[in-house]
């Protein structure tokens, strides 16, 4: 469940994140943090699914699609020499409008929830396969050529400044990285202590009832929807960035479950926790991938069993409940 008030302790954890991360380029080598920036991304898009399904109850399969349409939206316009920020500006409207699109349409045309998700996990995979039938030089925009499973490669790294200037090298990207999430962060907990957020809430839990009361349920969900998507596009364009590559495993059906997965596992409803599932299942996958990637769908699968069967409310909200109640005793 969100919690409708930003507590004291929040404004801690915010001023701790933001020391650590301008400290941890100093103590991390090279390798651990520019993996550990990849990581920071994927938190992103945890959190854009959580700002759906979280907060609204939107369970969404479409991540992958907005990230991957953001991932190549920054790629296409780096390529044909738009500034860099600017490209990464147009992987979130890029995300945000295929969102607002997709979200109207079934939010106005009163699709179920059931069908809502079969729906975005319909248009990922559709993405996936018109993406991956691009590799004829001839399907190219400008001189971005798509490439289809080859992937779109000599992507510009990130380079912050209105004139030319250089890309940020590992510390400065990480640094933009992290701090976009911590203030993602900030604004998505705002966001839903506020009281468009609190009708969010009531939505969730019984739609029915909020519009009763005369709330207009489709516009209050586009906005969140188209949000959500606005920040997986952020991802994508960030992850293209990161890697200088991209390819159509981003719009890939293990890519729209893994966002799941994360959320499930660290807990939905909090923003903290999508964030922290993310962390913890892609380190853990890390780890795994180096015995081989047999043990790494095994844990996922074994992963996801327990938390939907045991742990239901997710790893964050688990904990928080037993030092509550260690509090009180």
């Amino acid at each position: 469940m969100a919690a409708t008030e930003l507590s004291a302790l929040e404004f801690v954890v915010w001023v701790a994140a933001i020391v650590g991360l301008a400290g941890l380029p100093a103590v991390l080598s090279t390798f651990s943090l520019v993996q550990l920036t990849v990581f920071l991304i994927f938190c992103l898009l945890a959190i854009s699914l959580d700002l759906a399904w979280g907060l609204a109850g939107l369970l969404s399969f479409g991540q992958a699609a907005f990230f991957g349409i953001g991932g190549y939206t920054y790629a296409i316009c780096g390529i044909n020499d738009l500034p860099t920020w600017c490209a990464l500006a147009a992987s979130i409207m890029a995300g945000a409008a295929t969102a607002s699109v997709i979200g109207y349409a079934t939010f106005y045309g009163r699709v179920s929830a059931m069908f809502f998700a079969v729906m975005t996990l319909t248009v990922t995979l559709i993405l996936l396969q018109v993406i991956g039938s691009t590799a004829d030089p001839r399907h190219h925009i400008g001189a971005a050529a798509l490439g289809g499973y080859n992937g779109m490669t000599n992507i510009p790294s990130l380079a912050v400044g209105l004139t030319e200037a250089p890309p940020l090298g590992p510390a400065g990207f990480f640094w933009v990285v992290g701090g976009l999430l911590v203030g993602i962060l900030i604004l998505g907990r705002m966001l839903m202590c506020s009281s468009f957020g609190r009708v969010l809430v009531t939505i969730r839990e019984n739609e029915q009832r909020t519009e009763l009361l005369g709330y207009d349920v489709r516009w209050r969900k586009l906005a969140i929807f188209s949000l959500s998507g606005g920040v997986a596009g952020l991802a994508g364009g960030l992850f293209a960035s990161w890697g200088n590559f991209v390819n159509p495993e981003m719009f890939s059906l293990t890519q729209s479950v893994q966002v799941v997965i994360w959320v499930l596992v660290g807990g939905r409803g909090s923003l903290y926790g999508a964030a922290l599932g993310a962390l913890l299942v892609q380190a853990m996958t890390q780890y795994l991938g180096e015995f081989g990637t047999a043990y790494t769908t095994l844990a996922l699968g074994v992963v996801l069993v327990v938390f939907v069967l045991i742990l239901r409310e997710g790893l964050l909200p688990t904990i928080g409940r037993g030092v509550g109640r260690l509090a009180w005793r």
